[in-house]
């Protein structure tokens, strides 16, 4: 995947700014897809109304990220610009001066601190114009409810040219999902799929497969220390690993609408209304982490919409970096 510093989807609510503020050098029912990807993406729409044309995602936040080395991201396009370099330099100065609702930068976690498991996450790739999905979509609202999993829905856009197109679908989405399959040496993509811990997947459709994956994921050792401290909007975030990592790692801010219905009009599922829960809106890269060094994040994220920040592995490949398994999580809430 390409990197990005920002990808904000036209359903993404609010802004998100990110500083590096300390740290040292830092089977069935699955359905494949005949075309891999249509350009574009749309804009939501109401239940029962026709989607937006499609037309590039807008901006409605920003993002960025520091790193100690050259690093790597997991996915877009980055955002130049005197606009992007004030953003940045307001939130450093928040970040400094306090203003990120810590009163003032806090020590990091002391060093010898054991990690502590935090909830798996699991990514639903699905679309609206899939005709095996609407099950799988059902199925996973259960797990959004629960505590120990961070559940997100990432819609595709390559079931489109079916004659619907999915209005929360994004472009990097599919890429992200390709992205896995490279990662794990497959030459296909399929929905509904669900990828767990970002290092296991299985068919979207298979929840019992799903609840042993979880528990297997749960019963890894963590090999991160991440805390998160602050509220309204305002967040520090700190890493540290207590053994060096294996491979770099990216810090991913997401923004999720928990709740979503629509009517389907035309496709597949025409005539169906769907329920969807956590429907990811905007995945930003906000950092790279070499997984040595204590560092310190500070964060403002505006707006209604939910938040979670992934710490993930970041993998080498032939045409590029690539996501690996997830290492730690958690709600900002």
């Amino acid at each position: 995947m390409k990197r990005a510093d920002a990808i904000i989807g036209t359903v993404a609510c609010g802004c998100l700014a990110f500083a590096l503020v300390i740290g040292a050098a830092q089977t069935a029912l699955a359905q494949q897809p005949s075309e891999t990807s249509v350009p574009g993406s749309a804009a939501p729409a109401a239940s029962g109304t026709e989607p937006a044309a499609s037309s590039p995602a807008a901006s409605s936040g920003v993002s960025a990220g520091a790193s100690s080395q050259s690093g790597s991201s997991l996915t877009g396009s980055s955002l130049p610009g005197a606009a992007l370099i004030d953003r940045l330099n307001q939130a450093l100065e928040r970040a400094i001066s306090g203003e990120n609702g810590t009163g003032g930068l806090m020590s990091l976690a002391p060093r010898g601190t054991q990690p502590s498991r935090g909830p798996v996450v699991v990514e639903m790739f699905t679309s609206q114009g899939c005709s095996s999905c609407p099950p799988a979509d059902e199925s996973f609202m259960a797990y959004a409810a629960r505590p120990d999993v961070i559940a997100l829905s990432l819609h595709v856009d390559y079931w489109d040219y079916l004659g619907w197109e999915d209005p929360f679908a994004q472009p990097a989405f599919t890429s992200r999902q390709k992205a896995y399959a490279r990662a794990a040496h497959s030459r296909s993509i399929y929905t509904p799929q669900m990828v767990v811990g970002g290092a296991q997947s299985l068919i979207g459709s298979d929840m019992s497969a799903l609840d042993g994956m979880i528990a297997g994921e749960k019963a890894r050792p963590a090999q991160v220390v991440l805390n998160v401290s602050g509220d309204d909007g305002r967040y520090v975030i700190d890493l540290g690993a207590p053994k060096p990592l294996d491979f770099p790692a990216v810090v991913q801010i997401v923004r999720y609408a928990p709740h979503a219905r629509v009517a389907i009009l035309r496709g597949e599922n025409a005539g169906m209304v769907v329920d969807y829960v956590n429907v990811v809106t905007a995945w930003h890269s906000v950092a790279d982490w070499d997984g040595r060094s204590e560092t310190r994040l500070a964060a403002r994220i505006d707006g209604d919409q939910p938040a979670v920040v992934i710490v993930q592995s970041v993998l080498p490949g032939k045409s590029g970096s690539l996501p690996g398994p997830i290492l730690a999580a958690a709600r900002l809430n």
